[in-house]
């Protein structure tokens, strides 16, 4: 997902968040049903006598669970990037920031590299360092970031200075 702003300054605030699918409480009603059919599910074969059903639905329930949380972790991080006529700042992180790069623009240079298997890698460059931007979005979406990108950096070209 991108999301662009423009204030009065003319300066442009893009967020970049990967795609979910699920949401605050729809998670909450997810994990409900899908542990409460395993665990009645589970339970029901216990009463019938399968004693050993019970404790690998429990195994079942943590493993799943613990897919879903490392999924979820993933699909919080965000990146910001704030484009202004004389700096460029690009924050990383999921609920706190990760990591800051900030430098003047003059400087930096918006990189577009192809990979073997056809998809872009976006790259801000300055002074020998590479920042990867975008990373987590698909190739549509990479897409539309550049052409987002490409025209805030063309409007501040094209300011006085």
């Amino acid at each position: 997902m991108i999301k662009v702003e423009q204030n009065k300054q003319n300066s442009f605030f893009f967020e970049i968040k990967p795609n979910r699918s699920l949401y605050g409480t729809q998670r909450v009603i997810f994990f409900t049903l899908l542990f409460s059919t395993c665990l009645i599910i589970g339970l029901a074969f216990f009463m019938l006598g399968a004693t050993l059903i019970l404790p690998f639905a429990g195994l079942e329930i943590f493993f799943v669970s613990l897919g879903f949380y490392a999924n979820f972790k993933w699909s919080r991080q965000k990146e910001v990037i704030y484009l202004s006529h004389s700096k460029i700042k690009i924050e990383k992180g999921r609920i706190f920031r990760d990591f800051v790069w900030e430098e003047f623009r003059a400087f930096v240079k918006f990189q577009i590299k192809k990979t073997n298997n056809e998809t872009n890698k976006l790259f801000f460059s300055s002074k020998g360092k590479h920042i990867e931007v975008g990373n987590f979005l698909n190739q549509e979406q990479k897409e539309d970031l550049i052409k987002e990108i490409r025209s805030a950096i063309s409007f501040l070209n094209d300011l006085d200075p």
